[in-house]
C-alpha cells in the first residue's frame, strides 16, 4: 500500500506500540480492536487520521476500519473528556433509578436550559475536569444496580445524590476509588490499558476486587450446602454436525 506521512499526533512511541500489537497476532488484521484503543488513547477518540493509521498498518481499507470503529460503541467519534461517565439505563437499572441518575447528571453537566446530551462533553475535551456523559445499555451488574462506570470502572448501588457527588469530585480533580476493579485513572490511560499496555502503573494500582458479595452469593450458598455439579464424563459423545451444503 502507498505509504503516507504520519500525522504528527502519532509519534514514534505510538508507532512502536502499534507494531508490537501487530506482532502479537498471526494475522495482522486481528490487531484492529486493540489498535483502535491505542489510537483512542492518543487522540481521545477515533479520528479519520486514526482510522487511516490503523488501515495502513493492517493492510486494510479505511472503509473496513470505519465499519468496525462505528459498530462498537466503545470507539468514540468525537473527542472525550478527561473522564467518560457511563450510566446504565437498561431495564433493571432504569427501574431502580438509573434514569433519574442520568437525568440528574445531564442537568448538572449541561448549560442553563439545556441538559447535556448523550456522548456530549462538559468542558474542553481532554482537559482536567472535563466529563463526557453517556447512557449505556446493560453493564452486566444487575445485582448491584443502579450502576455507572467511570472510564469503565464500576461504581455500584448508586443514587442520584451519590452519582452527582462522584461527578463533582471528578470535576475538581479527585479520583474516587471504584467499588470494584483497578484504581481510577483517566479515559486515555484506560484506553491504553485496553490496548494492552500498562506502563507507569504498579501492580497495586491494577489490583482490586472484581466480584461483590451479591454476585457470588449463589455460589456461596451452594458451597455451604454441599451442592456440586455432576462430573463430566471422560469421553463425552457429541451429536453429529450436519454437513454444510
Amino acid at each position: 500500500m502507498t505509504q503516507t506521512q504520519e500525522p504528527v499526533i502519532f509519534d514514534q512511541g505510538t508507532v512502536d506500540r502499534a507494531n508490537a500489537l501487530v506482532a502479537r497476532y498471526p494475522v495482522p488484521r486481528s490487531a484492529l480492536l486493540p489498535m483502535l484503543h491505542l489510537v483512542q488513547s492518543v487522540e481521545g477518540y477515533v479520528s479519520q487520521a486514526g482510522i487511516a493509521f490503523c488501515a495502513e498498518r493492517l493492510d486494510l481499507t479505511t472503509a473496513e476500519v470505519s465499519a468496525v470503529a462505528t459498530f462498537y460503541t466503545m470507539y468514540k467519534r468525537r473527542p472525550c473528556g478527561e473522564h467518560l461517565v457511563s450510566v446504565c439505563t437498561n431495564t433493571l437499572c432504569a427501574a431502580l433509578g438509573g434514569d433519574a441518575i442520568y437525568a440528574k447528571l445531564r442537568e448538572h453537566l449541561g448549560s442553563e436550559g439545556r441538559p447535556l446530551g448523550h456522548e456530549e462533553t462538559s468542558g474542553e475535551p481532554g482537559t482536567p475536569g472535563s466529563i463526557t456523559l453517556e447512557h449505556a445499555e446493560c453493564l452486566a451488574a444487575c445485582d448491584l444496580g443502579p450502576v455507572l462506570q467511570v472510564n469503565y470502572e464500576f461504581y455500584d448501588n448508586q443514587t442520584p445524590e451519590k452519582a452527582l457527588e462522584l461527578v463533582q469530585r471528578l470535576q475538581t480533580g479527585e479520583k474516587p476509588a471504584p467499588t470494584r476493579g483497578a484504581a481510577l485513572t483517566d479515559f486515555r490511560q484506560a484506553e491504553l490499558q485496553l490496548a494492552g499496555f500498562f506502563e507507569g502503573r504498579d501492580a497495586a494500582d491494577l489490583d482490586g476486587p472484581s466480584a461483590a458479595p451479591e454476585t457470588v452469593r449463589g455460589a456461596k450458598i451452594a458451597a455451604d450446602r454441599g451442592f456440586t455439579a455432576p462430573a463430566m464424563p471422560d469421553n463425552a459423545e457429541f451429536p453429529p454436525l450436519p454437513e454444510k451444503k
